[in-house]
């Protein structure tokens, strides 16, 4: 018996000598028993010294009566030829011919560095002719990422219903699980489920990634919470349709599957053809959420490829909410100097710009400058950006066409849809075939000539309606359905333009946050978390997004007192302070303030320029509040000597008296001085008194200094504060020579 682990010479095995399997990265370990070719999970967590023959006689079940004579064990590829019973993690036939698959494990290669492990297993069913290879691969970071290619050996086709890019079995320990959806201006809503007996499922037929089934999920033990608790998190890098399943079985035995959706008869193999599914990006932690988003977040900061490594994200100004429509010049450049004020550092020029377009009914794909709003071309208006210190972005939305357009009256073919079928519009727009090698070089041409003929540094990349018809019209297989393929020729034009203009950042908006996810980020380079603005949601919405996503990939930006979404009205403070925990921007018209709210703005944005290097370079910390009405949230530098902490007040407290706050991610032996950077206004409204800490600071200009261990573990005394409302802490190390001005 042959034990395979990453800290052994690299090498690959055939069975059945490979009969156990160890990855070990980054103090996480994944163990499979490969006896008699089957894929069982052994363990997933922390390092653990095993042997194998004895955790076989360990974990080695009984089988109840009224069941096979062999229970079907629960494993890393689950499918029916051994008798499983719960979804199998591949589904599909040849003319109703080998539906059910019984793949045996025939090949290991392992593979591994000095920080990551890799495993190619490979599976073969020699009756239904076909092979499976799944690659793991445990990355410097921690994270588990999981991948599955299927291949047809037939000499017949094989159409495929469902190939789950990972299958994991799950510990029965593990009783509850998050989900993420919401709808538009209320992103990342999360959902707390009990692990029942049978299967829940969400499933996204949308298109895009969604506002309302967001493909992550979080599983663990009951209770899990921010710091405490044994947790999975689970992230399909796909931006198109797909699904997320948790099942539970008779016996108690748990699978977690993720996956790509395929719409009826859309994905058919070929003979020796192969599909590979999306990734999913697994982390692990016995810390709470905190541990897993951390993972994830070091995780996707690793694979980030940006145009200037080492630049700082600068501060956005959009001009979507100051404007809209109106693209008149002398608001423009009334707009411009004001944002130059105040500290920006980009000005993107939103929806409007392009001929046709006065309103969001007519014009899109006609990427065509309109002459009438800009006689003498951009050059002006980009020269006045530069002028004020600032570089320049254009927003786009190449996917979509209105019917009310010169490119559709050309090329009504060009959409995705079906003969003989009203489709409905969405935003009064359709969606372009990316599939047609056409399509793709019409707008590769046009956005071309865009970012030659102008400075343009940014495109704010739009995508604002889902999927419904779609289905190619084009070639033999016109009339067959095409969302997954129109995700594959979206990626393909992505890459496509960042070849040609590789200094050229690019952000994902899908009516806000309706494409977040991992594989959009393979091509861009921020998101645009939410159309929402409005901080009290906004809370929300960026810890559901943080779960996954690090803060520098989130736009999130001070919109105007008055929200565009929801007609809240809330202090500056508390608007710049819950966008301070993001790549922040402003949307609203810098313009028409009064001299104390610039002045106010510019210092909140000074602010961020002095601390957007331990956001974006930080740890991340989601603290547990005693009051439900509370949220906290920190950033950490990596090592140690400087942390930012929020604290938001939603609705009215819980307790006249808040509880002591304990902070995370210290270092406990290091003493830290502890600076409160903003208090709202008036506390006198409700407080007699102030905590001790804050009044020695503003009375008498005295720091408070404690011990790390002292701040996690006792906690700081909060002061009182209203509905909507925050609190930001700024700590250094006593020992450390950071400054902060």
């Amino acid at each position: 018996m042959t034990t395979t682990d990453s800290t052994s010479a690299p090498h690959s095995r055939h069975l059945p000598e490979a009969q156990w399997l160890t990855l070990t990265a980054a103090g996480v370990q994944l163990q499979l028993d490969l006896d008699q070719g089957r894929l069982k999970l052994a363990h997933f967590g922390r390092p653990l010294a095993v042997d194998p023959a004895t955790q076989r006689r360990l974990s080695g079940g009984a089988t109840p009566q009224a069941s096979l004579d062999r229970l079907p064990l629960n494993t890393l590829f689950n499918d029916a030829g051994r008798g499983f019973a719960g979804q199998p993690a591949l589904s599909g036939d040849r003319d109703g011919r080998d539906w059910l698959s019984d793949l045996h494990l025939t090949d290991v290669d392992c593979r591994h560095d000095a920080q990551a492990a890799r495993a190619l297993l490979t599976l073969r069913d020699e009756q239904g002719q076909l092979a499976v290879h799944l690659s793991l691969q445990l990355t410097a970071e921690g994270v588990l990422r999981q991948q599955t290619t299927l291949s047809n050996l037939a000499a017949t086709p094989y159409r495929l219903e469902w190939l789950a890019a990972s299958c994991l079995p799950l510990p029965v320990r593990y009783e509850e699980y998050l989900t993420f959806g919401g709808r538009w201006v209320q992103e990342f809503t999360e959902t707390r489920h009990a692990i029942g007996e049978g299967l829940f499922a969400l499933e996204n037929r949308r298109g895009r990634s969604s506002h309302q089934r967001v493909p992550s999920i979080v599983v663990g033990t009951k209770g899990f919470s921010e710091q405490r608790g044994e947790v999975i998190s689970a992230h399909l890098a796909w931006s198109g349709n797909h699904r997320v399943l948790v099942e539970r079985q008779f016996d108690g035995s748990t699978q977690l599957q993720l996956g790509a959706l395929l719409l009826p008869g859309e994905q058919s193999l070929a003979a020796g053809e192969s599909i590979t599914t999306p990734e999913v990006v697994l982390a692990w932690s016995d810390s709470g959420i905190n541990g897993a988003s951390q993972r994830q977040h070091a995780a996707l900061r690793a694979r980030l490829d940006w145009p200037q490594a080492d630049k700082p994200r600068p501060v956005h100004v959009n001009t979507w909410e100051a404007l809209y429509f109106d693209h008149d010049a002398a608001r423009l450049d009334e707009l411009v100097v004001a944002a130059g004020e105040v500290g920006a550092e980009r000005f993107v020029l939103d929806d409007g710009w392009f001929v046709g377009r006065d309103d969001e009914r007519a014009a899109l794909g006609d990427w065509y400058l309109d002459e009438d709003k800009y006689p003498q071309g951009l050059g002006p208006l980009i020269e006045a950006v530069h002028a004020q210190g600032m570089e320049f972005g254009l927003w786009v939305e190449p996917e979509m066409v209105n019917p009310d357009s010169d490119l559709y009256r050309r090329h009504p073919d060009w959409i995705l849809g079906l003969e003989g079928r009203d489709q409905p519009l969405g935003r009064y727009q359709c969606v372009l075939d990316l599939t047609r090698p056409e399509v793709g070089d019409y707008l590769f041409e046009r956005l071309d000539a865009l970012l030659a003929e102008y400075p343009i540094r940014y495109l704010k990349w739009d995508m604002n309606r889902d999927l419904t018809h779609a289905a190619s019209q084009a070639g033999e297989h016109a009339g067959r359905p095409a969302a997954h393929a129109q995700v594959e020729a979206l990626y393909a034009l992505l890459a496509r333009l960042r070849a040609a203009h590789p200094e050229v950042e690019i952000e994902s908006c899908a009516s806000g946050g309706a494409r977040t996810d991992h594989g959009i980020l393979r091509h861009t380079h921020r998101v645009w978390t939410s159309d929402c603005n409005d901080p009290h949601e906004r809370v929300h919405i960026q810890r559901g997004a943080g779960r996954f996503l690090p803060p520098e990939l989130l736009g999130a930006h001070i919109g105007p007192e008055h929200a565009h979404t929801t007609s809240r009205r809330t202090s500056l403070a508390f608007r710049a302070s819950t966008a301070l925990f993001g790549h922040l921007g402003l949307e609203l018209d810098v313009s028409r303030l009064d001299r104390d709210e610039r002045t106010e703005l510019r210092g909140w944005i000074v602010r961020y320029k002095a601390l957007r290097g331990l956001l974006h370079g930080g740890v991340g910390w989601r603290l547990d509040c005693l009051d439900p009405h509370q949220q906290a949230h920190g950033v950490v530098s990596p090592s140690g000597d400087e942390a930012l902490y929020n604290v938001s007040q939603l609705a009215m407290p819980r307790h006249a008296l808040p509880a002591p706050q304990p902070l995370a991610g210290l270092d406990p032996a290091r003493r830290y001085r502890v600076e409160l950077l903003e208090l709202p206004e008036h506390p006198e409204r409700r407080m007699k008194d102030l905590p001790a800490w804050i009044d020695a600071q503003l009375t008498r200009g005295e720091a408070l200094e404690a011990s790390g261990e002292q701040l996690m573990t006792l906690g700081l005394a909060l002061p009182v504060l209203d509905p909507d409302q925050a609190l930001l802490l700024h700590l250094r190390a006593c020992d450390c020579d950071c400054n902060f001005d």
